[in-house]
């Protein structure tokens, strides 16, 4: 299990774990090391608590750094929805981590192996091993491939009121005025897609669609700020 762990890590993420011990730590389940007494092995629950609060940290630096208009109550819904355990689980089912748990026979027979819970921990007690092998920079590196997209692909999106932060980051300076305008609405009256543009002072910033006129002004107003963002 531990060779292919380390291979598959070195070819699908370029790390190059040096401590195989940290390793193997990070995907051993209690039930494991139980059978197996003689083996000297450790399960993940300690090095779990370390990379929770790594990943506390890296999120919250990240956060911070990228929506530097968004208040702190903003901030902290949405890292809580990023370090979460449904959101834990659904990145090591991503990366394959449910296949190199190290379980005990009763928990395989029971499929902990696709328990959300059991997958949080084992991210986590990843993130912690990654952490004291090679570092925090290792794992911003590992963490801007596997969860930082997903701000991009609109995970998180339900949290946000772009329409809102797109006026405060067009007013930072003074009063802007800004007009969503319809463009164009396609489909049958229950299916609607509507497609909007948002104008600040006469120019137009960014256009999105959606199935009701509000939800293509926020999608606009997202693809306004992330052109303004660069």
């Amino acid at each position: 299990m531990l060779t292919g762990l380390k291979n598959y890590l070195l070819t699908e993420f370029e790390i190059d774990f040096k401590r195989e011990d940290l390793l193997a730590e990070a995907f051993t389940h209690a039930s494991y090391v139980n059978e197996h007494p003689k083996d000297g092995l450790k399960y993940y629950e300690r090095i779990e608590f370390l990379g929770d609060a790594v990943m506390q940290l890296c999120v919250s630096e990240y956060l911070f750094a990228r929506y530097p208009t968004l208040p702190e109550g903003k901030l902290s819904r949405l890292r809580a929805a990023m370090v979460c355990e449904d959101s834990f689980s659904r990145f090591a089912k991503e990366c394959h981590f449910d296949e190199y748990i190290l379980l005990g026979k009763g928990e395989e027979k029971a499929n902990a192996r696709q328990r959300a819970s059991l997958l949080c921990d084992i991210f986590e007690a990843f993130i912690g091993a990654l952490y004291l092998d090679q570092g925090k920079d290792c794992v911003v590196k590992f963490i801007s491939k596997v969860i930082f997209p997903k701000l991009d692909m609109g995970w998180f999106d339900h949290l946000f009121d772009h329409k809102t932060e797109l006026q405060e980051y067009l007013q930072q300076n003074g009063d802007c005025k800004i007009q969503y305008q319809m463009l164009s609405q396609e489909g049958p009256d229950n299916a609607k897609l509507y497609r909007m543009a948002v104008f600040a002072n006469g120019q137009e910033l960014g256009q999105g669609t959606g199935s009701a006129k509000k939800a293509a002004e926020q999608m606009a107003a997202l693809a306004a700020l992330k052109k303004l963002r660069g």
